[in-house]
Parts: C-alpha cells; sequence; structure tokens
C-alpha cells in the first residue's frame, strides 16, 4: 500500500499544484516539507513536459487575513505591542505568498530543465521555514496570522505574468523579491530598536535565504534571455511597462543586489534610473 502523501506514481509539479491548491496554512506548510524530503530522497518524479490545469482555485488561502488594496493596510506604532505583531504578520504573510509563488513555479512552466524545478523546491521550502519562524514568533506575541489585514501585491504579479516565464522570472524575484532585500536592513532596526532581538534575528535568516532566491531568479531569467536571443536589461525595462510592475524606490542594498547576482552595468543603471548615481 502507499502511504505517501502524494499521488503513484509521485510527480514533482503535480504534487506542487497540490500543496499549491491547499487552503489550510498548517497542511501547505507540512506538505511542502513532504515534497521537498520525498524530491531529495529521489522518491519523486519529474514530469517536466505535461500541460497540468489546476482544477480548485489557486492560490489555496485560509479566509484571513483580510486582503486590502496596500494604502488601506494601517500602519501601527513599533512602539506597542501590536505594532510590532503587525510588522511580523507583514512579514508572515509575504512569505506565505511566497511559499504559493515557488509551488505555482513548479507547476505551471513546462519544458524547463531540472534544475529549475529543483531550484524552485527549495524556495518553497525556505520560504515555508520562514513562515514558520514568523507565525511561532507572532504566537509568543499573542496573536496569530490571520489577525491583522493584508495586501496581495506579491501575488497579483504572479498572477499578471502566469502565461510566460520570462515575465515571471523578470519580475517576480528579480523585481518584487529582491526589493525584500532593500528593506530588510531598516526592518531589521526598527525591530531591534523596539527591542525585539528574536525577530531581529528571523530578518537575518530571511535575508540570508532571500539572496539565495533571487539569485535563483537571476540565474533562469538570465538563461532564458539567452535562449531567447534577448537583451536583459531592455528586456527587463520592456517587461515592466508591459506588466505595469511597481517602481523600485531606494535605498538598495547594493551588497544584497551583488550577492544575488545583479550585474554591475544593472546595478548602475538602476542608480542612474533614481537619481542616485
Amino acid at each position: 500500500m502507499n502511504h505517501s502523501p502524494f499521488p503513484d506514481p509521485a510527480d514533482l509539479r503535480r504534487a506542487a499544484l497540490r500543496c499549491l491548491c491547499e487552503a489550510d496554512v498548517a497542511a501547505k506548510v507540512a506538505g511542502v516539507g513532504a515534497l521537498a524530503a520525498a524530491w531529495e530522497s529521489g522518491a519523486m518524479a519529474l514530469d517536466s513536459q505535461c500541460e497540468l490545469q489546476a482544477s480548485l482555485s489557486i492560490p489555496g488561502r485560509p479566509p484571513q487575513p483580510l486582503l486590502v488594496p496596500p494604502r488601506e493596510v494601517k500602519h501601527r506604532s513599533m512602539a506597542t505591542l501590536e505594532g510590532r505583531a503587525a510588522m511580523i504578520h507583514a512579514l508572515a504573510h509575504i512569505e506565505f505568498n511566497a511559499i504559493n509563488l515557488a509551488l505555482d513555479a513548479i507547476w505551471r512552466f513546462v519544458g524547463m530543465p531540472m534544475d529549475y524545478y529543483a531550484d524552485w523546491l527549495r524556495v518553497a521550502k525556505e520560504e515555508a521555514y520562514h513562515f514558520s519562524l514568523l507565525a511561532m514568533h507572532l504566537q509568543g506575541l499573542g496573536f496569530a496570522y490571520g489577525d491583522f489585514s493584508a495586501h496581495n501585491s506579491l501575488w497579483e504579479l504572479t498572477e499578471k505574468t502566469s502565461h510566460d516565464i520570462l515575465a515571471r522570472m523578470a519580475l517576480v524575484p528579480r523585481l518584487m523579491e529582491a526589493r525584500g532585500l532593500d528593506a530588510s536592513p531598516r526592518t531589521r532596526a526598527k525591530l531591534a530598536q523596539a527591542g525585539d532581538e528574536q525577530a531581529a534575528a528571523i530578518i537575518d535568516i530571511i535575508l540570508r535565504d532571500e539572496i539565495g532566491h533571487v539569485a535563483i531568479g537571476n540565474r533562469w531569467y538570465g538563461w532564458l534571455c539567452q535562449a531567447r536571443g534577448l537583451e536583459p536589461l531592455a528586456t527587463f525595462a520592456a517587461l515592466a511597462v508591459q506588466h505595469q510592475a511597481p517602481q523600485l524606490r531606494g535605498p538598495f542594498n547594493m551588497e544584497a543586489r551583488r550577492a544575488a547576482g545583479f550585474s554591475e552595468l544593472e546595478l548602475q543603471a538602476l542608480l542612474q534610473e533614481m537619481g542616485q548615481a
């Protein structure tokens, strides 16, 4: 009898879609862990060519938190316990969405090398770990994921780029997640200043791993540009306009961006665009 949580024969992309559709937070996190363990043990196959269809709405997510436009998310003082909890909640929501976008990158796009799917499974596993760290810390503060409202900007851009893997790699990891690299030092400083050293230590873990996630986006964006005979910088600029991607705002974490694989040419162009060169 097959006691695996995944279909037999187990396939990575089908299992990723199942995890993506899961609405229960704990079950989604556990499912990602089981999927990664099965892949690492060699118990999970990969069909990179099969066109899959989602039978449920995606992503699966709980009824709370309430999703509102970014401008309607309340900003609370970091001097209060509730304010710190709201900040941790916002970070947890980003990580929850990041789990979903990594799973979506696995199941949605066909015909990529095996390393592509393995890379995004690693991202899903690490995002689930980040979410768990933040959710546990939030619980220690007397709150839970879902207690505050949240916005959905990261997933909205994921949906906009669902038709083209080049646009997805360009704009989700390299733009949206790279914004997290820029924001991490300021967020960490605020939490440490408020006396929450445990939360600051979690931010250190997240930043370390997110550099690797953005690097994965850079790797596959470059691979796709080369395969399609496209110039990366001009293509990125055109895709950002086409998909109405959010405008980048400084200051930029140049050290983290370099570590994540952004070229000096691209970083210089970024500074010039912001008038910081």
